[in-house]
């Protein structure tokens, strides 16, 4: 089992930067490939940018490549989006999740854990 907390959301003006941090229980994070999405009001959940169990692979969605980060700490047993450049429509509740190294899909399969979502609000 896997609990993960998000936090650091928040809102910022237009052109600024905030970075999301995801804490996550229990003594395996490093065997979690880890994934940041996000969802809108009235959209679908999006998938942002994942990283691999060891922080040797990351992928970003072409919607945020080239302003958003994806890390990982693993003794910290922590993932982070860093956000830079921020526009009113990245306005949105900010989901952390795990999903096990080696799982069908990898990190764009189906993810076992969720966190609650932190919300981040980007003015114009």
């Amino acid at each position: 089992q896997v609990q993960l907390v998000e936090s650091g959301g928040g809102l910022v003006q237009a052109g600024g930067s905030l970075r999301l941090s995801c804490a996550a229980s229990g003594r395996t994070f490093s065997s979690y490939d880890m994934g940041w999405f996000r969802q809108a009001p009235g959209k679908e959940r999006e998938f942002l940018a994942a990283i691999s169990w060891s922080g040797g692979s990351t992928y970003s969605a072409d919607s945020v490549k080239g302003r958003f980060t994806i890390s990982r700490d693993n003794a910290k047993n922590t993932v982070y989006l860093q956000m830079n450049s921020l526009k009113p429509e990245d306005t949105a509740v900010y989901y952390c999740a795990a999903v096990l190294h080696g799982s069908p899909g990898g990190p764009f399969g189906e993810y076992d854990y969720w966190g609650q979502g932190t919300q981040v609000t980007v003015s114009s």
